[in-house]
């Protein structure tokens, strides 16, 4: 019997890292400066579940900077419990809209301080990261 083979993404050398890297740490640096919580995920190895923007590097070639946006728990939990429940999209409990209206506002107010500081942003591809900015860089 063969062993399964997996499609892992390639990832970037060593040089592209380090720089994302330095770039997530100027990202951390401008979000606690506008005086929001900021994690590393990607540096912790722990569940990612604390409230505030997380950070993180994906290695792959494809990959970058990421920040995504976790609410408290107690909004969170409550909005995704019924959310797994099922609900009506075209009429979503007001529990569920209001999460997802504070991502939307909280995912706006990203791409504004990031852009406000020098930090060139897009949203990312939500099927292939699910994160809610793309960092690529600084504008020169």
């Amino acid at each position: 019997m063969s062993e399964p083979v997996f499609d892992m993404h390639p990832t970037a050398t060593p040089e592209v890292i380090a720089e994302r890297q330095a770039l997530a740490e100027r990202v951390c640096r401008e979000l606690r400066r506008a005086g929001l919580p900021v994690h590393r995920g990607d540096l912790s190895g722990g569940p990612h579940g604390r409230p505030g923007a997380d950070v993180h590097v994906a290695p792959f070639i494809e990959g970058g900077v990421y920040v995504d946006w976790s609410v408290d728990a107690e909004l969170g939990d409550e909005a995704l419990d019924l959310f797994a429940q099922g609900i009506d999209y075209s009429n979503p409990p007001p529990i569920v809209s209001h999460h997802n209206t504070v991502l939307q506002h909280i995912q706006a107010a990203l791409f504004g301080i990031l852009t406000s500081a020098g930090f060139e942003v897009e949203e990312p591809d939500r099927h292939g990261h699910g994160s809610m900015v793309h960092v690529k860089g600084l504008r020169t």
